[in-house]
């Protein structure tokens, strides 16, 4: 089947035909993200493959069905970047990858946290100069910390259990509370506003839903310890980014871990460093000693990267035969139900 492959890297492109040497499509990559702008590139193709700072709504699929697209293929668990509605009234199939290695994800959590507490940038820069002082470097143990892990799906328990090695007291948080996973894993969950009054590190493992769109708002960071390091891997939107700024100035957020940003489309995976930076809270945010930003690089691994790739074709294949897309994600599923965590 021929596939149009937008918003591509190397490392897109290299797992992709590494995957697609047993599934035999027909791949053709675009550096572009997808956009009403860029949507004219897949006319004749029966299928699309998208990523998550794509933006693929009501306008940009009408393009692409006018092109003959019947699939869009998200090679992300994330899908809030395609309009639903827009599709199904189309026509247009979605299919996504819910899975593809969360110990990526929740690993990269965990670092971003290590690097914060234990100043990690800023001793690595300053040996670097020939600084070997340890003033200003002093951090904290993680053992006997409580940690708060908002979102229990397959990323969220992976990092509950890793913080949980690391002797930390694990409160969680999520729309559907697992007794069964309480037990074996030696967490609790708590109402979120306990999560966030008591935890010394959160960490934000939810998809990006009305419902959870600036959970972390300016009411919600005072709640919060002051000192309190908050960690996010989700979506960039999960946290209101200018309150953020706001309780980092004065002090209450004692750091911050961002590998998404909520104004990121258009900014990370691309090289900006011969231009000025135009989103000024973004540059606000990057002045801060205690903030530690990754370019939405969580899932960056070689074996996540290969999970992608053949979970993305495998949809593709499906859709080919005219067989059950096991990964669609229908506007009527999305609307009605809760905020699953991811």
């Amino acid at each position: 089947m021929r596939l149009a492959v937008f918003d591509t890297h190397r490392y897109d492109r290299d797992a992709l035909e590494k995957a697609n040497a047993h599934f035999g499509h027909v791949l053709t990559f675009f550096e572009p993200r997808l956009t009403l702008q860029t949507a004219k590139l897949a006319d004749g193709f029966p299928a699309v493959c998208s990523f998550v700072n794509d933006k693929v709504d009501a306008a940009t699929l009408a393009a692409l069905h006018a092109g003959g697209v019947r699939l869009v293929a998200a090679r992300s668990a994330g899908y809030n970047h395609v309009d639903l509605e827009a599709a199904e009234k189309l026509g247009i199939r979605v299919t996504r990858v819910p899975e593809y290695s969360p110990h990526a994800v929740a690993e990269h959590a965990v670092a971003l946290v290590l690097s914060l507490v234990r100043h990690i940038p800023r001793a690595f820069q300053r040996v670097r100069d020939w600084n070997f002082s340890l003033d200003g470097l002093v951090g904290f143990d993680l053992a006997g910390k409580t940690v708060g892990v908002v979102g229990t799906g397959r990323i969220g328990r992976v990092a509950a259990r890793i913080f949980r090695g690391f002797g930390c007291d694990v409160l969680c948080y999520d729309v559907a509370p697992d007794a069964g996973f309480e037990r074996e894993a030696g967490v609790r969950f708590a109402p979120l506003e306990t999560l966030f009054s008591a935890a010394d590190i959160i960490s934000l493992h939810v998809p990006l839903t009305p419902g959870t769109r600036h959970m972390v708002d300016a009411a919600a960071l005072a709640r919060m310890k002051r000192g309190v390091v908050l960690v996010n891997t989700g979506r960039g939107a999960l946290i209101d980014s200018r309150a953020l700024l706001d309780a980092l100035k004065s002090g209450h957020i004692g750091g911050a871990g961002l590998d998404v940003y909520e104004e990121e489309e258009g900014i990370f995976f691309q090289d900006l460093s011969g231009q000025v930076l135009q989103d000024d809270v973004l540059a606000r945010l990057l002045t801060f000693p205690n903030v530690l930003v990754t370019s939405h690089q969580a899932f960056l691994t070689h074996e996540a990267l290969a999970n992608i790739a053949e979970s993305t074709l495998a949809s593709v294949r499906a859709f080919e035969r005219g067989e059950p897309l096991v990964n669609e994600v229908r506007a009527e599923q999305v609307l009605r139900a809760p905020p699953a965590a991811n």
